[in-house]
């Protein structure tokens, strides 16, 4: 399937919309959900995850949240600035994701809000990178924001879970394999809401809402508003490289795997290159990332290797 855009010259460009597969995390038929994802995950690492247990009213009220947070003033988001555990505020061309293609530009067209799970200061696991405690705004600036991102938080790990259950059956392991104590029991699991603003892409000139990179993690779970304008290459070593399009779809998370579940599973699994293109309209998307434990080792699953296919 193809679809016209205006590009910035412009001078139409036609480009391609990928057809995911969906997996329901409702359905009653395992074989058939662990089949098509393990078919997604060999083709292009990208899929569709729906009835999943999160309600369209949470969505809907993080979604608000997340504008109020972008519209509040520079100077007050500034006092939110992200902190050396990497949570709280990222301004805009706080990122450059591509920097070989985006040399002469400042950096990403998108500004960040990083929330991790809460830990605090005198907890021992504080002085772990990544673990320890959030930014918040204060109560009266955005009331109920905090609650409302904690109960999101905790629910976004329960869908993470329940995907790594089918992506240990499809991989041929225990079902509870990556939610054992030593994976997934305390992991480095990232909150990010992101806002695009509406400058026009222009890639022949490095300007991106992100620019093309895989995520180094285990999994991601993508929520977005109705504004399309990400993008894979599911081929990363094909010259001159195709992108599609993945369109949004109402109450569904898209999921990608990460560089480490690839590594993971000898290759097997694919993580793919993907970017942010935007269209002139503003957009808004909420990213959950999740890896496993500080400790956790990571090696070649004993169900990703062979006499042929030795580990990498």
């Amino acid at each position: 399937m193809t679809m016209e855009r205006e590009s910035i010259n412009g001078v139409p460009e036609v480009t391609a919309v990928s057809t995911l597969n969906v997996i329901d995390l409702s359905g009653s038929d395992t074989h058939r959900s662990v089949s098509s994802l393990k078919q997604a995950c060999l083709d292009c690492g990208f899929f569709y995850v729906i009835n999943h247990g999160i309600s369209d009213e949470l969505m809907k009220e993080v979604f608000d949240q997340s504008r109020k947070a972008f519209a509040l003033p520079l100077s007050e988001k500034m006092k939110l600035l992200k902190n050396e555990k990497h949570r709280g505020y990222t301004p805009l061309f706080d990122e450059r994701l591509d920097p070989v293609n985006q040399l002469n530009v400042a950096g990403d067209y998108k500004e960040g809000y990083y929330i991790g799970i809460e830990v605090p200061e005198d907890d021992p696991r504080a002085q772990e990178p990544y673990y320890g405690p959030n930014v918040w705004p204060d109560e009266d600036v955005l009331p109920g924001w905090r609650q409302c991102m904690e109960k999101y938080h905790q629910l976004a790990l329960d869908v993470a879970k329940a995907v790594s259950r089918l992506i240990a059956l499809a991989l041929d392991l225990e079902i509870e394999y990556f939610n054992k104590q030593e994976i997934l029991g305390e992991p480095i699991a990232i909150l990010r809401l992101l806002h695009y603003e509406g400058r026009v892409s222009d890639p022949s000139k490095g300007i991106y809402g992100a620019g093309a990179h895989s995520d180094f993690g285990f999994i991601t779970l993508l929520a977005t508003d109705d504004v399309s304008g990400l993008q894979i290459c599911k081929d990363k070593d094909a010259v001159p490289q195709k992108w599609e399009y993945v369109e949004p779809v109402k109450g569904a998370f898209v999921v990608n795997l990460g560089d480490m579940l690839e590594r993971w599973s000898n290759c097997i699994f694919r993580s793919t290159l993907h970017r942010v293109i935007i269209g002139g309209q503003e957009r808004y998307s909420i990213a959950y990332f999740v890896l496993p434990n500080h400790n956790c080792l990571v090696e070649c699953l004993p169900t990703c290797r062979s006499e042929e296919n030795p580990p990498k």
